[in-house]
């Protein structure tokens, strides 16, 4: 079968290409550039939890090596403390790191897959498809076509993909604008982000009153300034002299020593595509949506639509026609962005909009604060990770069904399990795999050696009923699982979220909630796939 063709090497199309290529589906990534990228200091990202640890299990690099988990979060109101959070190991801490040292892991990571081909300097200019494939040409000094089985745009905000698909991005231009610089110093707090809104030094030039500072390794930070609405240039001197009374502000008055490495303007749209799918072309990561004000980062959200399709894609690669999965794909990821996108656009007037805030919500500073903060760290509607609840992959009500901490749909909390093989590991270093994972709670068996619990207890019944499910699956066993009872049994998707959790060993629904998590029957899927090919 042909490979999956990725347009685009940026960090959402290596990252499609490596979790393909772990799933064995062998992939070429069109990169219009030289395959390196231009180190940025000023160019980073925000990685939540769950997605840091689908890169380190992609490029096996621990990313606390070369990004900065940061120990705390403060929000400053003029000279009041609004809210300090620390890390102390109890919650998620995000992961700030400078994209193109992200991008430099991915791609040492796919010079050693063999089921992996990028071709540099080829830029996309003509597609075809049709029911049994797609054909991609390009052009550039290799300038070629280029066959495929699926193609998927992960090629930024202009799309060459999306427009050859005519497909229509709507939305909101310069929502936000900022002043950035990267920049090598002592601050007076060791490692934690910080956001100073009004701050009590007057700040030369346009300002919206907005300051975040964010720390890399190295003694490096990243700061942003909030610029009001309008197109105001942001000349180097004044950047220069808004760094120094920034500094200067934050240090007792005197401006310490730094060493500017990197600056920029940095400019957040919001815009959704209308469709992400068109038959096997798929839209990923910015072609798909764009969309970062209020501290939220895009790029996040891009991570999660490759890993999200990623095992959809091999499913359908390996076993043919899976219409209903793949159709899934922008129904759960479009649906997640667009909320995102809609509770951003209800709370920029509250935010943004002077005293505004103080006609909704009582305590309006603290209110404006606890939304930033939410966005930064991940929290509420701005920043959490979205959950799969409505997913029409999602089991009809199951007689044996049971609450854990975890609802349906949502990412799986990490725990140490047990394999097949005896040996410990993290429950989401299991994920990625293309298969289930069906993990049970098993309070004592961590003590035991797997020749005594394997064949103990309601173990023999629940294996059988795995080795009978409609799509090949893991068995876990795990001491302990946040809500959960013993002998619940989890069924765990292959990108981290969960299906269902069960009262003990239920072989029907156990079953039945499989086969919605892959599509539905083999039969229909097969009708489905013949519907498609006679379009």
């Amino acid at each position: 079968m042909d490979p999956v063709i990725v347009v685009g090497a940026g960090p959402v199309g290596l990252t499609l290409a490596l979790a393909l290529a772990r799933q064995e589906v062998p992939c070429v990534v069109l990169d219009e550039g030289p395959g390196k990228d231009e180190p940025r200091a000023s160019r980073t990202v925000v990685l939540r939890e769950d997605t840091t640890a689908l890169i380190e299990r992609l490029t096996g690099v621990p990313m606390d090596r070369v990004g900065a988990h940061w120990a705390g979060w403060r929000s400053v109101r003029r000279k009041q403390v609004m809210r300090e959070v620390f890390f102390d190991g109890t919650e998620p801490v995000p992961l700030h790191i400078a994209q193109h040292v992200l991008t430099d892991a991915l791609r040492t990571a796919l010079a050693g897959e063999p089921l992996v081909k990028i071709a540099v300097e080829s830029r996309l200019d003509g597609m075809e498809q049709e029911s049994s494939g797609v054909t991609a040409h390009t052009r550039g000094p290799k300038g070629t076509w280029w066959r495929g089985s699926y193609l998927v745009g992960c090629d930024g905000p202009r799309s060459t993909v999306r427009k050859l698909q005519d497909i229509r991005f709507p939305g909101r231009t310069a929502v936000e604008r900022h002043a950035v610089a990267a920049l090598r110093t002592e601050l007076p707090w060791y490692n934690e982000a910080l956001l100073h809104r009004m701050p009590p030094w007057r700040m030369s030039g346009p300002s919206a009153g907005e300051v975040t500072a964010r720390p890399l390794p190295d003694g490096v930070w990243r700061l942003d300034w909030l610029l009001p609405p309008g197109k105001d240039l942001v000349t180097p001197e004044l950047l220069l002299t808004r760094i120094r009374e920034t500094l200067a502000g934050w240090s007792g008055g005197t401006t310490p020593p730094y060493e500017l490495l990197d600056t920029g303007v940095h400019t957040v749209h919001h815009r959704l595509a209308r469709r992400w799918r068109a038959d096997r072309v798929f839209l990923a990561g910015d072609a798909a949506h764009l969309h970062g004000s209020l501290g939220t980062h895009g790029l996040d959200e891009g991570l999660r639509d490759a890993d999200n399709l990623a095992w959809k894609l091999a499913l359908a690669w390996h076993h043919g026609p899976h219409e209903a999965l793949l159709d899934s794909y922008q129904t759960e990821r479009r649906a997640i962005v667009a909320a995102r996108l809609r509770a951003a656009d209800q709370a920029l007037p509250l935010l943004r909009g002077g005293g505004g805030l103080r006609s909704y919500v009582p305590g309006s500073a603290r209110g404006h604060d606890s939304l930033l903060t939410d966005g930064h760290l991940g929290h509420g509607q701005l920043g959490a990770p979205g959950a799969y609840a409505d997913s029409p992959l999602a089991p009809p009500p199951l007689e044996g069904e049971v609450p854990v901490r975890t609802s349906p749909g949502s990412s799986v909390i990490d725990v140490r399990v047990t394999a097949e093989d005896g040996t410990f590991v993290r429950l989401r270093d299991r994920l990625g795999r293309g298969a289930l994972l069906v993990v049970l709670i098993a309070p004592g068996t961590g003590v035991w050696e797997r020749r005594h619990w394997v064949s103990a207890g309601i173990m023999p019944q629940l294996a059988a009923a795995v080795m009978a499910l409609p799509h090949h699956a893991e068995l876990l066993v795990a001491e302990s699982y946040p809500g959960a009872a013993a002998h619940t049994v989890l069924l765990v998707r292959p990108d981290g979220h969960l299906v269902t959790a069960l009262g003990g060993v239920r072989p029907a629904d156990l079953y039945t909630a499989a086969e919605a998590a892959v599509g539905g029957p083999a039969k229909a899927q097969a009708e489905a796939g013949a519907s498609a090919g006679s379009r």
